[in-house]
């Protein structure tokens, strides 16, 4: 029998619980890296672009700043967990533009737990995650439901 990972399960979970994820600064390299890749629009690729645009500047993509989310929540609570992966997004909105040199911060909220009816050891954790800049503007928020063994369960 192999040992399980040590990090979160299901039974660490608990509604109305915050896990604060960090900082993040957010470069021009790595917005124009990104949008090269995956999001090639000018206000994405190019400073000037971007200051004619709505957006005020060289804006970090949606998909990106989903990312950057990823990243914080890989980071703090998926890796070395009991993480199962996710059914999908049940709301994603994009709030405020993401600019080059704005410093980003988030959190999850815990908003419910339960154990799954067909998979007895599996619970799903529903959370709503935010991000803001250093304003105090939130730019983003997402909720979505992550599935994590519970200790002793098998997959």
């Amino acid at each position: 029998m192999s040992e399980q990972p040590q990090g979160l399960a299901f039974e660490d979970f608990a509604e109305g619980m915050v896990i604060e994820l960090g900082d993040k600064l957010v470069t021009a390299e790595e917005i124009i890296e990104f949008a090269s890749e995956f999001d090639p629009q000018p206000f994405h690729l190019d400073e000037q672009a971007g200051r004619a645009s709505i957006l005020g500047g060289l804006a970090a993509s949606g998909w990106h700043t989903c990312c950057m989310l990823m990243r914080m929540v890989a980071d703090k609570v998926l890796n070395g967990s009991l993480a199962q992966g996710a059914p999908g997004i049940d709301e994603l909105r994009w709030l405020k533009p993401v600019l080059a040199g704005d410093t980003l911060t988030a959190r999850i909220h815990v908003l419910s737990t339960r154990v799954s009816r067909s998979r007895p050891s599996i619970g799903f954790i529903a959370m709503r995650s935010e991000m803001w800049n250093q304003r105090g503007e939130r730019v983003m928020e997402q909720s979505n439901s992550v599935m994590f063994r519970l200790r002793g369960g098998s997959a």
